[in-house]
């Protein structure tokens, strides 16, 4: 096989007991079970494609972990030559090349019985589907050419062009010599992460220039320099909040984390290369800076700030006359948005169906998970008391005192449009970067709907705050849901008008609500209002109090990750 001088022929005692493949200079890779045939001989690795050099005695530097039985995951060995050898290493395709439509030709080059010089057989990939999440299935290309017996155990599994995209462990059977199976690299580098720093992102890099081998170089400068950072905070940093979360306990090392991204992030080389740029600026930065600082802290702005359960209540006109209400419920829960009740209901009978479907939805979130009770209602419900309802019909706790409750506008929850740019307002807002404070829209305020959403724009504002409701002032409301402003904040009574420039309820309002809400992360305003409805419901005069109909609209689509599923009516 051209270009495949670095295939190996793994030997025991002088017998062949599978192949393998250099990737370093003194490294080569192979099956556990390759290793175990060897009933504890000494082992040596020879270089089919260069005679004039000796076999080399070879030790296990690594094992995968495999147990021993067919079926076992694991069936990796990482050898260690005992000098480097003068042959150029094999190159790798990105994860997921031996997939395609056709599936493209792979070569393996092994030693079955009475070929001590070597084979090649000629597979493809039949499946994108991996076995028991180990195993890619291989069928022979040909009815008749080599299949893959004993003596391909090890072999590496190769594209036409020779970069390899896996390591053949299981051989054709007796019964069926056309069927056997590989492991693909991303799951080879389970069982080693030294393999992660040569295999290229499945999805390229900047400019073609792939991120992967300047990442690993930084990881080996940060490891021997001792850099203090955290792992967590620079894999939230790489992904971004619309990508997958660290796994439960965090990463134990930078490796960790960068191999997390490599293999589990879908379109990875953007990722990999955010990752290297902080790396990169970190390194660079002088000890106890501010930079410095920031990164060695995983509590900086990805665990303190909340992770919210949503469960969604979601309301609407059902069509079937001025009276009926279509109303759905539903929680989320590991991102997956889990159906809770659906019906078409006379309105006044919708509190009661939503205090019981409410109930039922805590049965759907994980143990310990914050909820979130969202009211997702057409723009002409969102004054509607929903966080004064009562808990049930046994509970009489306002919704508001017990749970973080707020409303979102229908339009703008399910607006493709609305919602990127919601996305990018709340990414940039948890970058930890500024503390939001509040934009008042007073009621004596002259700005026209235009010119209050360019204000809104050029401010970048994340928090705005109303003195009336919203149809006291419908397009200067409208300016804020559609800038889109993530979070906006009015009183559901109070001043119903804006012909005036003298102090008044709705003054009142923003002067109490900013103290409150000037400087914390948005994420975490839903419990800062129930703390404060709290408040109100415990004050001497409750109806008297300044926040007593306080409403929140806070629609992060962080929080809804998948897109909404459309809201069915029941109306024949």
């Amino acid at each position: 096989m051209r270009g495949g001088s670095w295939n190996a022929r793994i030997e025991s005692g002088g017998v062949v007991i599978g192949a393998g493949f250099l990737v370093t200079p003194s490294t080569v890779l192979t099956c556990a079970h390759v290793v175990r045939d060897g009933d504890g001989a000494p082992l040596t690795v020879s270089f089919p494609g260069h005679r004039d050099l000796a076999a080399v005695p070879a030790s296990v530097a690594v094992h995968g972990g495999w147990a021993g039985g067919d079926t076992d995951p694991g069936d990796l060995a990482v050898l260690e030559l005992d000098r480097q050898v003068p042959i150029g290493p094999a190159g790798f395709a990105p994860p997921g090349a031996e997939q395609g439509l056709p599936a493209p030709a792979l070569e393996a080059y092994g030693f079955p019985d009475g070929y001590d010089e070597g084979q090649v057989a000629e597979y493809r990939a039949s499946s994108a589907t991996l076995i028991a999440g180990e195993w890619v299935q291989l069928v022979a290309a040909t009815a008749h050419g080599q299949p893959l017996t004993h003596g391909f155990s090890g072999a590496a599994v190769t594209l036409k062009d020779g970069r390899v995209v896996g390591m053949v462990t299981q051989v054709a059977g007796e019964q069926d010599v056309r069927v056997a199976r590989m492991l693909p690299t991303e799951v080879m580098a389970r069982y080693w992460p030294g393999l992660g720093e040569l295999v290229p992102a499945r999805d390229g890099g900047r400019d073609g220039q792939d991120p992967t081998r300047r990442l690993y170089e930084l990881v080996r400068r940060a490891e021997a320099a001792g850099l203090e950072c955290s792992p967590d905070r620079l894999f939230v940093d790489a992904v971004g909040d619309f990508g997958p979360a660290p796994p439960p306990g965090g990463f134990p090392s930078l490796r960790a984390a960068v191999g997390y991204v490599q293999w589990e992030v879908a379109e990875p080389a953007e990722a990999l290369a955010r990752f290297a740029d902080r790396l990169e600026q970190l390194l660079s930065a002088p000890r106890g800076s501010a930079s410095a600082s920031v990164a060695t802290s995983a509590s900086t702005s990805t665990s303190s700030v909340v992770s919210w359960s949503p469960i969604l209540v979601e309301l609407d006109r059902s069509g079937a006359g001025a009276d009926q209400v279509t109303v759905e419920v539903s929680a989320y829960r590991d991102g997956q948005r889990r159906p809770v009740g659906t019906v078409r209901l006379p309105r006044a009978r919708v509190r009661a169906y939503v205090q019981e479907c409410v109930d039922v939805a805590f049965d759907h979130l994980a143990p310990g998970a914050e909820e979130l009770i969202t009211f997702v209602l057409p723009r002409e419900w969102l004054n509607e008391p929903v966080a004064h309802w009562e808990c049930g019909p046994e509970d009489s706790t306002p919704l508001g005192c017990a749970h973080p409750v707020v409303v979102a506008d229908r339009f703008r929850h399910r607006s493709g449009r609305l919602r990127h740019q919601l996305g990018k307002k709340w990414q940039k807002s948890g970058s930890g970067t500024g503390s939001p404070a509040l934009y008042r829209v007073d009621c004596g305020s002259r700005d026209n709907p235009a010119g209050l959403r360019k204000r809104l724009r050029e401010g970048e504002t994340e928090l705005a705050g109303y003195a009336t409701p919203p149809t006291a002032a419908p397009d200067r409301f409208e300016a804020g849901l559609t800038t889109p402003v993530p979070v906006l904040l009015w009183p559901r009574t109070g001043c119903p008008g804006t012909d005036h420039t003298t102090p008044c309820a709705g003054t009142t309002f923003l002067d109490g609500l900013a103290p409150y809400v000037d400087g914390v992360p948005p994420a975490e305003l839903p419990r800062v209002i129930q703390e404060l409805r709290e408040e109100v419901a415990a004050a001497d005069e409750p109806d008297r109090h300044w926040a007593r109909d306080v409403q929140l609209l806070w629609d992060d689509p962080r929080c809804f990750p998948a897109p909404p599923a459309s809201l069915h009516s029941p109306v024949a």
